[in-house]
């Protein structure tokens, strides 16, 4: 018989890294049908769980702002304390992640061995830097991984007024292909030239594919330029849509075709084909599409890469070879053959 478990979660990077938790999210509710899953989250990546269907309960935790000091580390570890949760897994590696796990009062904690304070942690699941983050975070739940059924689809639940905005904005650009493609990233070097960007879009629209620009507010600018240039062809709502609205627009287009950054991810969620451009980082740490109507490219023939596992504000060595030695007559020719020009 099952034992009724308070669990609590808590992954407070980055949007890229939240999506990768849900599949960990889901395991854990099959495994625990009546247990009650609360996430603890920053405000910028709330909007995702809340819209998890396995997740019961959604905290803030606003670590760059409010919930900055070290008063309010404390004030949050008594909030957290005063649910008594049973168990708490934390894939984030950060030591005030740890902090609040070590604190939470929870019988059985779980998060990796490359934390922060890990020492802290009941339960240090061994971080492979050789295997996928989805199935990094799902060993924290005690899943199977030799089975190799870790492609397990991020899932979320878009709401009907979601889906009905995005009719309404497509509906206004008629078009009988789309293609969504998101240029932008935290990190300057992960980020795709802005001129090949140009030249892929200007392929697209030969094949007569119409465009929409995704991203968040800061990449408002970049995608602007697109539709500029490119009038009546092509249409930018970076800035304008909601994480939701994001994946629902993702939805209904034939490709995605983004940076090494967060939309790979909402492209798991939504199943659409996924075309990701790697610069200064690479595959292997574990954050590639892996739905089978995805792919990559990244050109790996240089000893200057990768030169973090972020990316960096700029090339440490002036030539972002990364970037510039990965053509746009090689990004078209993977795009014909993915979507079968």
């Amino acid at each position: 018989m099952e034992t009724l478990k308070n669990i609590l979660v808590i992954q407070t990077a980055f949007l890229g890294d939240a999506v990768l938790t849900l599949p960990m999210i889901e395991v854990i509710k099959n495994k625990f049908p009546s247990s009650n899953i609360t996430v603890v989250t920053i405000p910028d990546t709330a909007e995702l769980f809340r819209h998890s269907p396995f997740v019961d309960e959604v905290i803030e935790y606003d670590k760059k702002g409010n919930d900055k000091s070290l008063f309010s580390l404390k004030e949050f570890i008594g909030l957290i304390k005063s649910k008594r949760f049973d168990v708490v897994y934390t894939p984030h590696r950060s030591a005030r992640s740890i902090l609040i796990t070590r604190f939470s009062g929870a019988k059985d904690t779980y998060g990796f061995d490359r934390a922060a304070f890990s020492f802290l942690l009941k339960n240090k699941i061994k971080y492979d830097d050789k295997i996928h983050e989805v199935a990094r975070n799902l060993s924290l739940a005690g899943y199977n991984l030799e089975k190799n059924t870790w492609k397990i689809r991020p899932r979320i639940t878009i709401p009907a007024e979601a889906v009905i905005r995005i009719n309404k904005l497509v509906e206004q650009f008629p078009y009988s292909k789309i293609a969504v493609i998101a240029p932008g990233s935290v990190w300057k070097t992960k980020i795709y030239p802005k001129d090949y960007y140009f030249q892929i879009t200007r392929f697209l629209i030969g094949k007569g594919i119409k465009i929409f620009m995704i991203g968040g507010k800061k990449d408002s600018y970049l995608c602007q330029e697109f539709e500029d240039r490119f009038e009546g062809y092509v249409k930018s709502y970076a800035g304008d849509l909601s994480i939701i609205e994001s994946v629902a627009l993702i939805k209904k287009s034939q490709l995605l075709i983004c940076n090494d950054s967060a939309p790979t991810h909402l492209g798991m969620i939504a199943g659409t084909a996924t075309l990701t451009l790697y610069c200064s980082t690479v595959k292997e740490f574990g954050f590639y599409p892996y739905l089978e109507n995805s792919g990559y490219l990244s050109f790996d023939n240089l000893k200057c890469k990768p030169c973090g596992i972020h990316g960096l504000d700029s090339c440490p060595i002036k030539t972002f070879d990364c970037g510039l030695k990965l053509t746009p007559e090689m990004v078209n020719s993977k795009i014909s053959e993915m979507l079968k020009l």
